[in-house]
């Protein structure tokens, strides 16, 4: 089961400009309002849960993930840490 991020806008370019600063290139999505990326180690995904809540001022962005199937958790400032050491604990690879 691989692990997922779902981020969603209601601001156009955000998205993009969000997902151009995480990857330092710049980016172009087809749909600029939501993007989606599947990961294989879903330790992968503190990475950009990290940014996000680094950055969440910055952005209009709102970040789910999945690492159960059918099972998305929404992020925000209060829980990011707590999923963090989440995924460590329980994918110690």
């Amino acid at each position: 089961m691989s692990a997922i991020v779902h981020l969603t806008s209601n601001k156009k370019g955000e998205l993009e400009k969000f997902l151009s600063s995480f990857y330092n290139t710049s980016f172009s999505l087809f749909d600029d309002l939501k993007w989606e990326k599947k990961y294989a180690n879903p330790v992968e995904i503190a990475e950009i849960i990290g940014t996000f809540i680094d950055n969440c001022d910055d952005f209009d962005i709102h970040i789910w993930i999945s690492i159960d199937k059918n099972v998305f958790i929404h992020v925000d400032e209060k829980n990011a840490d707590d999923i963090i050491k989440y995924l460590y604990e329980r994918f110690p690879y």
